[in-house]
């Protein structure tokens, strides 16, 4: 059975950083994975990706500059460093994993999803 489970979310101060971590188990690996958050009455949005071969990454505007996407295809992790984190910043977290990858982030096209770590970050 597939599995990813996230852990790292906890409550901090603006300003301050979190690294999210997301361990998969029950498949070989996925060739891109994610990174999405969903706060209370908003649709869940893309925040980062990755793709696991090549490491090249990718980041949603609100967050470029801010978080990096890493993974350690040994383990097969992959992490979400956020800094310079803000009261905005505040969600649901959830790992995302596509078999296949696309041009683009589309939570459409995922095929694993994790259960979600909250991030609560005040002013």
């Amino acid at each position: 059975q597939v599995q990813l489970v996230e852990s790292g979310g906890v409550s901090v101060q603006a300003g301050g950083s979190l690294r999210l971590s997301c361990a998969a188990s029950g498949y070989s690996g996925s060739n891109c994975m994610g990174w999405f958050r969903q706060s209370p009455g908003k649709d869940r949005e893309w925040v980062a990706g990755i793709y696991t071969s090549t490491g090249i990454t990718d980041y949603a505007d609100s967050v470029e500059g801010r978080f990096t996407i890493s993974r350690d295809n040994a383990k097969n992790t992959v992490y979400l460093h956020m800094n310079s984190l803000k009261p905005e910043d505040t969600a649901m977290y959830y790992c995302a994993a596509y078999r296949r990858c696309f041009v683009g982030w589309s939570s459409a096209w995922v095929d694993y999803w994790g259960q979600g770590t909250q991030v609560a970050v005040s002013s």
